[in-house]
Order: C-alpha cells, then sequence, then structure tokens
C-alpha cells in the first residue's frame, strides 16, 4: 500500500484484468549448411543474423553460385537455393547458420602474417567468394590555409620542403616531419595537397564495397587500418564489408603509402591507382554430421525460431551421416522449450520403397519428412552459359519451409500445411501415383504431387511419428505456438503472492487467449466449454505444492485435425421412399 502522510487526493493506476497473453511468431526459420561467404559457425561466435529478404541473403551470404568442393569439382550451393525457395514461397523470416567445412581456406594477397612491417589485403570470411579485388587510389587536393588549420588529426599532405617533396603528418597540433614539427608558414609555402586514399572492393560474388577519404596514420578519424580493420567495432562493418586490411605494427604513414601503391599506374584522372588481388579462398569440402551438431546449438538463444531444417544434408554417399543429421535436427526440435519441428528431406532419387525405408530410421512427434525432390528452372542459366544446366532438382524442405510461413500468415498455424502451391516447381524428381502415395502416407512420408489443372502442391502432414495421439503437422506446431505463448505471455507470474486472487488472475488471462484462439478457429467445439478448459486452484495444487512455490494450472484443448480423407457416399432413392 502507497505510504499516505498528508492530507489531500491521490490518484492512483490500478489493473482490473489480468495482463493479456499475446501469440507468438511462427514464421521464423532456420537453416544450416555451407555457403559462399559470411560469418562461419563457431564456439563463442555471434549469433546468426535475421535475414528478410533474398537480397539480404546475398549481401550476407553470397550469391547462388555453385560451391567448390576441391580439384576442380563443384557442388550445388544447397542452403542458397533454400533461402530463394523460401522467400519465393512467402516466407519472411529466416536465420542462416554457416557451417565451416573440411578444407575451407581464406583469400588474402601481401604480407598479412608480418606483424612488424607487413602489408596486405585478406578476405573477412573463408571462401572461394573471397578471391577478388581490391582497387586503391590516391587523391591528392591541394589545401587552403584554413583548410590546413582545419584539417583533423592524423591527416596527411604532401608538400615541397627547400626543393624537395615530404610528406607531413598532422599530430598534436602541428605538422611533422618524421618527428620534427614543420613551421606552418613552410608548409603552407610548399604548395601542400591533402592526401586520402580511396578503395573499391568486389569479390568473387560481384559484390561491391567503396570506402571514401581514409587517412594514412592511425590518429585520423578515418584511418584506413580502422575503417578496413579485420574486427571492425560495428556489427554490420563486421558483417557485410568482404576484405580487412594488414598493417604492420611498425609501418609508418609514409611506409603504408610506399607499400600500397608500390606498383601503382596513373587512371584517367591521373591519380595514382593499384590493384590488389585476393586469392587462396577455397570453400572446403562436405561438412561433418558433428559440425551441424555444434551449430545447430547456436540457435539455442533465438527463442524465435519455430522452423528447422539442413537442406542439402541428405545429399551424400553415405546415408547414415544424412541420418545423423536428420536426428541432430530432431533433437533439437524435441528439446525443452524449443518449440520447433525439423522439415527432413529424403535423400535424392530415392524410390517410394527406398524413401519409406528411409522414413524406419526416424521416430518422432516433432518432425516431418518430405519426398521427391523438387525441379526448378535454374535461376542463374543463361543461353551463353553452357556450363550451368537449365533445370535444377533441389531438395523439399526450404520450399516447404516457406510454405508453413506462408500457411500461417494467411490460414493460421492450426491449418494443415497442405494442399499448398509450391512455387516456382517445374515438376517433381518422381511423379508420385495415388496408389504409391497410398504406400507412403500412413508411414509418414508426405509427397509432393503434381495434379492436371490444379498444379504441384504438398500433398501430405504427416509426422514422422508411430504415436497416434500425434500424427499431424498442424497438431505438433499449434501446440508448440501454444506452448511458447503461455510460457512467454504468463511470466509475471513468477514471484507473485500464491492464493486465490493470484489463481483467479491466471485463469483469466489463459481463458481469454484461448477463447481467441477458438473463436479464430483453432479448436474444436460449438461452445467454449467445448473447445477448452483451464483450471487453476487447489484441485489442480496441494499443500505440499503451495508451500513449495508452485503453481500448477491444467489446460485442456479440443485440437483440430486436417480433413485428410474427404469421403461422399452416395446411392439411389426412388422417389417417395423414405430417408
Amino acid at each position: 500500500m502507497p505510504d499516505y502522510r498528508s492530507p489531500g487526493v491521490y490518484v492512483e493506476e490500478v489493473r482490473f484484468r489480468a495482463p493479456p497473453i499475446e501469440g507468438v511468431s511462427t514464421c521464423t526459420a532456420a537453416f544450416i549448411g555451407p555457403a559462399r561467404t559470411g560469418p562461419c559457425h563457431a564456439p563463442g561466435a555471434e549469433p546468426p543474423s535475421l535475414i528478410t529478404s533474398f537480397n539480404a541473403f546475398e549481401r550476407l551470404h553470397g550469391g547462388l553460385a555453385d560451391l567448390s568442393a576441391g580439384e576442380g569439382e563443384s557442388a550445388i550451393n544447397h542452403i542458397a537455393h533454400a533461402a530463394y525457395a523460401f522467400f519465393q514461397q512467402g516466407g519472411a523470416r529466416l536465420y542462416v547458420v554457416r557451417l565451416a567445412s573440411p578444407g575451407m581456406a581464406v583469400a588474402s594477397v601481401g604480407a598479412v602474417d608480418d606483424g612488424d612491417t607487413g602489408l596486405g589485403f585478406v578476405a573477412r570470411f573463408p571462401g572461394k567468394a573471397g578471391n577478388g579485388q581490391v582497387t586503391l587510389r590516391e587523391h591528392a587536393s591541394p589545401a587552403a590555409a584554413n583548410e590546413l588549420d582545419a584539417a583533423p588529426p592524423g591527416s596527411v599532405v604532401r608538400a615541397t620542403l627547400q626543393g624537395r617533396q615530404a610528406l607531413l603528418v598532422n599530430t598534436d597540433g602541428a605538422w611533422r616531419l618524421a618527428d620534427t614539427a614543420i613551421d606552418r608558414a613552410d608548409v603552407r609555402a610548399g604548395a601542400p595537397r591533402l592526401i586520402t586514399v580511396s578503395a573499391h572492393a568486389i569479390d568473387g560474388d560481384g559484390r561491391h564495397q567503396v570506402h571514401e577519404r581514409m587517412g594514412l596514420h592511425p590518429a585520423h578519424p578515418r584511418w584506413i587500418g580502422g575503417v578496413m580493420a579485420a574486427r571492425p567495432l560495428v556489427r554490420d562493418d563486421r558483417l557485410y564489408q568482404p576484405y580487412a586490411i594488414h598493417i604492420g605494427t611498425n609501418l609508418s604513414a609514409a611506409g603504408l603509402l610506399a607499400g600500397l601503391f608500390e606498383h601503382a599506374r596513373t587512371n584517367a584522372a591521373g591519380e595514382p591507382e593499384t590493384l590488389w588481388t585476393l586469392d587462396g579462398g577455397q570453400d572446403g569440402g562436405t561438412p561433418t554430421p558433428p559440425m551441424y551438431e555444434s551449430a545447430i546449438t547456436s540457435l539455442a538463444g533465438l527463442d524465435d525460431v519455430s522452423i528447422l531444417a539442413a537442406p542439402g544434408s541428405s545429399d551424400r554417399v553415405d546415408e547414415e551421416q544424412a541420418a545423423e543429421v536428420a536426428r541432430a535436427l530432431i533433437a533439437h526440435a524435441a528439446a525443452p522449450r524449443a518449440w520447433c519441428i525439423a522439415v527432413l528431406d529424403t535423400p535424392p532419387g530415392q524410390t517410394p520403397t527406398e524413401a519409406r525405408t528411409w522414413r524406419t530410421r526416424f521416430d518422432s512427434t516433432h518432425a516431418a519428412l518430405y519426398f521427391p525432390w523438387v525441379e526448378v528452372a535454374h535461376p542463374l542459366a543463361n543461353p551463353e552459359r553452357g556450363d550451368i544446366p537449365a533445370t535444377l532438382t533441389l531438395p523439399p524442405s526450404g520450399f516447404v519451409c516457406g510454405i508453413y510461413a506462408r500457411n500461417d500468415m494467411e490460414r493460421g498455424v492450426h491449418h494443415a500445411p497442405a494442399n499448398e502451391v509450391v512455387t516456382g516447381a517445374l515438376r517433381f524428381e518422381r511423379q508420385v501415383s495415388k496408389v504409391e502415395q497410398e504406400l507412403l502416407n500412413p508411414a509418414g512420408v508426405n509427397c509432393l504431387r503434381s495434379f492436371e489443372r490444379r498444379g504441384h502442391r504438398v500433398w501430405g502432414a504427416r509426422l514422422v511419428s508411430s504415436d497416434p495421439g500425434w500424427q499431424y503437422v498442424n497438431q505438433r506446431r499449434y501446440f508448440n505456438y501454444l506452448e511458447a505463448s503461455l510460457s512467454r505471455g504468463t511470466q509475471w507470474v513468477a514471484f507473485e503472492p500464491q492464493g486465490e486472487r493470484l489463481w483467479a488472475n491466471v485463469r483469466e488471462s489463459l481463458t481469454n487467449f484461448l477463447h481467441n484462439e477458438w473463436r479464430a478457429g483453432g479448436l474444436r467445439g460449438s461452445t467454449q466449454d467445448q473447445a477448452f478448459f483451464v483450471r487453476c486452484d487447489r484441485s489442480t495444487m496441494t499443500q505440499d505444492d503451495i508451500d513449495h512455490g508452485r503453481l500448477v494450472c491444467l489446460i485442456g484443448l479440443a485440437m483440430i485435425q486436417p480433413a485428410e480423407f474427404t469421403i461422399f457416399r452416395l446411392g439411389q432413392r426412388t422417389a417417395g421412399a423414405s430417408a
């Protein structure tokens, strides 16, 4: 109670209703696998960045070009194509965990290992996309007296002193040649020109980055060693700058300028220009299952991920390794408070019988399996490029995750994500017949099928579960949604005084939330009492529970199941016959 000591009128704010519960988002997916560039998963590394468009994916992880697999071989960039499919289907929120691969290497040029006087450039991230170029230009602009006086610390000018050109650095408010202070009048008389450097970087995927008006001394506010630092202070710089510069600790401003333009040529504007070409970047081989397992742990701190996949991980010679990756996805999805579902792929080229056998490797109420792979037009196909095929066969998980998100936004998470169009599909790797699906559907293998005049559709919504109480994808995902919403929306309950008032507030808060869910079509029943019940009183808690600070609430839900089998019974009846 407030402490009233002086007579007067007091106004207090009070809450007459229990705090409302808001439904959490269920549209955020996470993909795990190798990519062309971007930060790789490592212990203690920054969490993955949220990506909201394919353009944003390209900025961070490169384009759709194939990955190099060593010895002149290449591998399909499954993660990039899966991200493209995800956004094409209507997905809007995606995290990507890039895996480090065996044999992966970082591109560089120059003496990047020499800590004293070395000079060079290094790609910020490993991969073949780092094999690019940095073009440097020296800009010399005439400096009037007022410009000299206003020049920031660390500025460099080239002036004529005693008939010879010299580089002077502005330190401690004075222009110095080496350690000798030069009289300002002499500097002004020497036709001084302010020297800055610009860099135009372009990586192996054609992404550009331009840095203008950089200085040559560490005191300069835009020192090149700070703007292109190996570890910039600004997160966006760490993520999106393709290259970093290495400058030896004993390299002076004059030495830095000489080293940067040692092999300079004069461009059309009459300025010195030099080209640094980086090479040696490699994408590496196929990531191992332990690499996937380690990367999955980086998702633990992302509480908004509700869909998980590793597109392309099933495309392996060793099927047991592919199964290990799938089991790691399932383990994460089934972990307490993960509130996630794993979307699994069959290996490419399987027959329906093989797909059914593959399904027997898994049994979980937190995963769904899809078959077959999807054939699409290659986004990079060009009549002038004979090395790029016109079509491409991709794992279905990237498409399905986007369909999940689209279904949630348009119809709700309680709606089964099936009978949905697969946008961009030309055909499927195998045309699944009705007879073949009769073999696969009861086993928990969801088929992608083509129908005349109805296009290409997801035609199944089963879990890989042997539990008859958990058969459908929308059941699991809707329960995940409810659990996460109730957990996050009732945090206010912690440490509240235990008693009838608290229990009544909890009941009211839960009832209001579930009532809205029922009205939105998420729960079955013609009345609220048929749809759900909420109990939180002495019938759900013992005195021991109360004494030990445990508040126990019992919630019952009438879940909606999809109309998987639609049956019309037709019969003849004669005129005047009774029904």
